[in-house]
């Protein structure tokens, strides 16, 4: 793994578990706080994974317009381990 790599994964486990954990508390508790406000404005069904993994692809659809930080690809980094968090926390052990 080159060190870039490194640091960017370091950076986002740091954020996931470090300020932002202090800041917003529980991420999978958070995370299903904004399923069900979306949920109820959307009237369908949003689960708290759905939610970490819609906010990586806002990360994803911000590379498109070409200003594009660190924070950015570390963001989604964070976001797609939340998901899977969120996933096997969730009792979805198949691997699907």
């Amino acid at each position: 793994m080159s060190k870039k790599t490194k640091d960017f994964l370091e950076e986002a486990v740091r954020l996931v578990g470090g300020q932002r954990q202090k800041d917003y508390g529980d991420k999978t508790e958070n995370h299903q706080n904004i399923a069900n406000l979306w949920s109820a404005y959307l009237d369908i069904d949003i689960t708290a994974e759905n939610v970490a993994i819609m906010m990586s692809l806002l990360k994803v659809a911000r590379t498109k317009l070409g200003a594009t930080s660190k924070d950015t690809y570390i963001d989604m980094a964070a976001y797609s381990a939340i998901a899977g968090e969120i996933h096997f926390k969730m009792g979805n052990k198949s691997g699907k």
